[in-house]
Formats: structure tokens, C-alpha cells, sequence
């Protein structure tokens, strides 16, 4: 099914068996956002707030938590911060216990916290790969894993996983990004059948361009234009891209239609329409354009 009034893409993917029916989000439902301190997580937890969820928001960056914390609070719902690392296991545990002894339950997990490196294979270093992995993929499986028992306990749940348009084509210089990308969007996949009859839903989030600072904290390549691409990069974002409600938006949508995937901005949907008609042909046509860029 699709839907797309003027300035809004969305399209519902739901498996056979009639799954559609999602999640009515209440007040005072639990749900847990990570890279809260800003872009995405933060949007969504503005719009969470708005549906009047109590919050445990979590990120590394203790200013920019406390930020997102004080423009939800306005809304006169329970708030707790939470100072982690999502690629530490242990620490992801103690926050998933931390959050069930505050809050009482757990209704919505929504494993957001992210990054990015810009490398060609070549000159990407393995201490880099190893960092993106821990956050974007290790990140959401501790997300889901440690916080499953309680969304099981409460009867009733929701797990969104923020994948990316680039888990669903392979660009260069996005190796690492988009392995991770492509591994949250399998793993989501899979978990969803899993938990299909448990009453728990599970949706992998695909955004395009959206104007976050993920572009501004990414790694990049040692090359001696690296960093006037990147400042290029930075402003395209600022100028170009949707805002990070488009993103909140679509993540409560998803909850509520129980979708499987969300798909962000047009380029997305382009994208991935091409990958399903044309896989072969779209991956030649990016790998002779990344020569041409060359």
C-alpha cells in the first residue's frame, strides 16, 4: 500500500497473515530512545512525549541528553537520562535493568544511536570498522536483546531499529555504513518473525537525507580531500535534507500500523525501487559513476 501526499513518502510493508493492526500508543506507555541527545532520537522522543510516553533517553553526550530532556519534560511526562555506550554490553544491561527499576515497564525500544565513516576499502582502517560495528549493529542488538524480557513482561511492545537507505544498496566508500545498515535490516527481518505472535512488533527504519549531525562526527579517510568533501557533505545536509521529524513521524506511524519497514524521503524510495526492478544494472550504474567521480 502506498501513500504519498505532497511532501511525505510512506509505504506499509506488511508480511501475509494480516499483521497490520499495530500498536495503539497510550500515555503512560515506557520507551527507551538511544542517541537521544540530538537528530532522530531526539525528534522522536519530542514526538513519543507528545503521545504522552514516559522517556529513558540515553546517549553518549551528557549536554545534548540534557537538552532533549528539558524540551520533553515540558510535556509532563516521566524523564530519566541514561549516560551510555550502546557498542558495551555490560553497560547496555545495567541500562535495561536501570530503565525497568525507574520506569516500572518497557513498551517501545527504539535502537536509533549511530555513525558514519567515509573510506574507500583501502585506506579504511580496521580500529574503524571495529568502532561502527560496535555502535550501529552490536548497538541495536544489545538494544533488542537486553530490553526483550521486559517488553515480553508488559504483554505487549514495539522494537524499531533505525536502519538507512544505505541498507539497501552498497555504495562506495560506505562499506563499513553500509554493512551495518544492511545487518540491522536483516536482523530486524528476522526478529519480526520471531516475535510475531508475542505481541511484540519490529520495524527497520530506512531514512534518506535528514539533516543530523551524523555527517559532522563521521570518520573519513586520511585522503587530502577528505575534509573539503566532508565540509560539502555537511552542507548539503544543512540545505537539502528533510528535518528529523519527518523521521519521529514516521517511527510512531510504523508503531501504530505495525509496519516492517519505513522508508524515509524520496531518494529512498527511488532507491529501492530500482535495487527490486534493476539489482544488477543499479549496481553498475553506481560503480561507474564512482569511477567517473574518481
Amino acid at each position: 500500500m502506498w501513500n504519498t501526499p505532497a511532501c511525505r513518502w510512506r509505504r506499509v510493508d506488511a508480511p501475509p497473515g494480516g499483521w497490520e493492526v499495530g500498536m495503539k500508543i497510550r500515555r503512560g506507555m515506557v520507551a527507551v530512545i538511544t542517541g537521544a541527545g540530538s537528530g532522530i532520537g531526539r525528534a522522536t522522543s519530542i514526538a513519543l512525549a507528545a503521545k504522552g510516553c514516559n522517556l529513558a533517553l540515553a546517549d553518549v553526550n551528557e549536554a545534548g541528553l540534557a537538552e532533549t530532556a528539558k524540551l520533553v519534560g515540558a510535556r509532563g511526562v516521566n524523564v530519566t537520562r541514561h549516560v551510555v555506550d550502546v557498542s558495551k554490553k555490560d553497560l547496555m544491561q545495567a541500562f535495561a535493568d536501570e530503565v525497568a527499576k525507574a520506569h516500572g515497564k518497557v513498551n517501545i525500544v527504539v535502537n536509533n544511536a549511530g555513525v558514519a565513516v567515509t573510506a574507500p576499502l583501502e585506506s579504511h582502517t580496521i580500529e574503524d570498522f571495529e568502532w561502527i560495528v560496535g555502535i550501529n549493529f552490536w548497538g541495536v542488538v544489545y538494544g533488542s536483546k537486553f530490553f526483550l524480557p521486559y517488553l515480553q513482561k508488559a504483554g505487549e511492545g514495539h522494537i524499531v531499529n533505525i536502519s538507512s537507505m544505505f541498507g539497501l544498496i552498497g555504495l562506495p566508500t560506505q562499506a563499513s555504513y553500509c554493512a551495518t545498515k544492511f545487518a540491522v535490516r536483516g536482523f530486524s527481518e528476522s526478529i519480526r518473525a520471531e516475535l510475531a505472535e508475542q505481541n511484540i512488533g519490529v520495524t527497520s527504519v530506512h531514512p534518506g537525507g535528514i539533516n543530523t549531525n551524523i555527517v559532522k562526527s563521521s570518520r573519513m579517510s586520511s585522503d587530502a580531500n577528505s575534509e573539503k568533501l566532508k565540509q560539502k557533505a555537511v552542507k548539503f545536509f544543512e540545505t537539502k535534507t528533510l528535518p528529523p521529524s519527518a523521521v519521529a513521524d514516521a517511527i510512531v506511524r510504523a508503531i501504530e500500523k505495525n509496519e516492517a519497514r519505513a522508508l524515509v524521503a524520496r531518494e529512498t524510495y527511488v532507491t529501492d525501487y530500482l535495487k527490486r526492478l534493476f539489482p544488477v544494472l543499479t549496481s553498475e550504474i553506481v560503480a561507474k559513476n564512482y569511477k567517473r567521480f574518481r
